[in-house]
């Protein structure tokens, strides 16, 4: 399984030719083939490469229709070290 940072998932918002990748609870999910994600956008509130999970807990649907797409990798915390103010 890849390991992905917050911004190492940022990356995958679905422009230039990239996957589309959302993440929920941890996990790193490919929705690519799903109609609902084009562009990388999901009902016009939602955008891949970012963290969904408070979204989806909130969403009409089950979190369990995430089953449906592969799951490409975890979320890690990230190691970079934030620059002194």
């Amino acid at each position: 399984m890849k390991e992905f940072d917050l911004n190492g998932l940022a990356e995958f918002g679905g422009s230039n030719g990239k996957p589309v990748y959302v993440a929920y609870q941890g996990k790193v999910y490919d929705v690519s083939k799903s109609k609902l994600w084009k562009g990388g956008v999901h009902q016009k509130r939602h955008y891949a490469g970012e963290d969904l999970t408070e979204d989806i807990e909130a969403a009409p649907h089950e979190p369990d229709l995430l089953k449906r797409f592969p799951q490409v990798g975890v979320i890690i915390q990230s190691t970079a070290v934030k620059p002194a103010k």
